[in-house]
This record gives structure tokens, sequence and C-alpha cells, in this order.
């Protein structure tokens, strides 16, 4: 398969999400990035919502192409986000790698601290694991068909940005879009991550056969609600908020802490006899 390969000049871009390829968000998506190049959609079978950066090891893993277009090939995969990510690099682009991965449009908030377990956001890093610019694209409304026209028209720009400036190596965006019409989004704003947490609650229920189980509610622990420079701000705010996305994961201050611990010079004399 050469589906790397589109016109000369034409970017390739690959669009996948973790709604399910039936989601509205991904056929918003698709019409957000049609304009720019050729359409590659590989998207799950399912929902995988909550799912972050899971793969798929126990069952096979299987690439069904359901339609093609002049400029839109459309595929499914019973995995997760990552795993279509991972399949299409493996098996569609064979002649050359796609210019641009997004991923979404999430029905739903991945701002904050979201992302480390948004599927959407794991594809999107996923893509810039691969050393591809790739963008995140959430709207903060869970509803099955939401209004995307604020998320088209803005995301757009975004696009035409990465396209045309790239972006870091091992760096992706974080984009999430307030619930307003097109007219009452003030703008786009850069930000950082804010920091809060989720709070988990489980309702205990039982279930017609006297069974309990648990299912899964909670709230949104806001820690800096002053702070003006987050991406939780500018949401609150009617902005759109763009938070760059690294995926080296240390903690670069924590780690001159760690050297005055002096942890390699520690040796065990007689490890039989340390429990």
């Amino acid at each position: 398969m050469l589906e790397g390969k589109g016109e000369v000049g034409k970017p390739v871009i690959l669009v996948t999400n973790d709604d399910g390829y039936k989601a509205a968000g991904l056929e918003a998506l698709v019409e957000m990035v049609k304009p720019f190049g050729r359409v590659v959609v590989v998207a799950p079978e399912e929902g995988h919502s909550g799912m972050s950066h899971a793969i798929t090891i126990k069952v096979p893993l299987r690439l069904k192409q359901r339609k093609r277009g002049d400029d839109i090939t459309f595929y499914t995969v019973n995995g997760t986000p990552v795993d279509c990510v991972k399949l299409a690099m493996s098996q569609l682009f064979t002649n050359r790698m796609p210019d641009l991965v997004v991923s979404g449009i999430n029905h739903g908030s991945n701002s904050s601290i979201s992302i480390i377990y948004s599927g959407t956001m794991a594809a999107a890093i996923e893509g810039c694991l691969y050393g591809i610019p790739s963008i995140g694209f959430s709207l903060l409304d869970y509803d099955e068909s939401p209004d995307f026209s604020a998320s088209i028209r803005f995301g757009r720009v975004i696009v035409q940005n990465v396209l045309d400036k790239g972006l870091s190596k091992g760096c992706c965006l974080n984009v999430n879009i307030p619930v307003l019409p097109v007219k009452s989004v003030k703008g786009i704003r850069v930000a950082r991550q804010n920091r809060g947490t989720w709070r988990e609650e489980f309702e205990k229920r039982t279930d017609p056969r006297g069974v309990d189980y648990y299912w899964l509610t909670g709230y949104f622990l806001n820690e800096e609600p002053e702070a003006t420079d987050t991406d939780e701000y500018w949401l609150n705010q009617g902005y759109i908020s763009v938070v760059p996305v690294q995926v080296d994961l240390t903690s670069y201050t924590e780690l001159e802490r760690l050297k005055s611990w002096n942890l390699e010079h520690v040796t065990i004399s007689n490890p039989e006899k340390t429990q």
C-alpha cells in the first residue's frame, strides 16, 4: 500500500480519533483538514475514550478499508487510537510518512491533567514520536452532535501554521475549543497546562442479581484558580487554548536535586543478607 504517495507538493494528512469512526467529531476533523491535502483516515472501530497510550497485545489487529475517494481514504482498526497510528505508519505509509497527524475532534475537554488520560492526545503524541508534526483537537462539549463550526474555522488557522512552520521534534499541540458559536470565540491563546487533578468518586450500586458494582464519577479540582496563563484560564475567558506538549517527561529540576543524593555511590557489600 502506498498511501503516502499523493501529488507532488501536496501534503498527506493522517486523521484519527478516540471516539470511533462513526463520531461526528471525526467527520468535522476531516472537513477541517481536507483543503490542505490528501487525507487518510485510520480510526478505531469503537470508542476508546480514556485509554491514554494503550496498545493492543492480546488479540490480532485488523485493518479494514471502508471507502476511498479522490483525496480521502478511510480505514478502521479494531484497536486503540495509538494502534491506529502505529498500524498506519507500518502498513499504509510505505512510500513516505505523512506530513501531519491530527486527532479528534474529541467530544469533551482534554485540557489540564486530562491529557494523560486522553486517547485523542495519545494518538497525537504517537505521531510526534515518529517525528511528524501532530495536533490533538478537543471541543468542550460531550454531546454526540455538537456544533463544530468554530473548531473547523479556527482549527484551519492552527493547521496552516503547523504545516508552514512545523513543530519541534518530540512536541505536539493540545488544542481545546470552548463551546461557543464562531462569532463568540474571542481568539486563540498559547498557554501552559493548568495544574489540576480529577477527584474520582465511585458511586456504589447494586445490580438486579444483588451484586454490587461501582460507577465512576468525580470532579475536576483546579489547583491554581488564580493563574492567568493556563489553558483552563483562557478557555474560561472564551478563547481557544493551544498547549505545546513534549514527549520527554523528565523533571529536570528534580533530576538535579536527586544528584545530590549521591545514589551512584551506593553499594551493597553482602547482597545475600539484604531483604
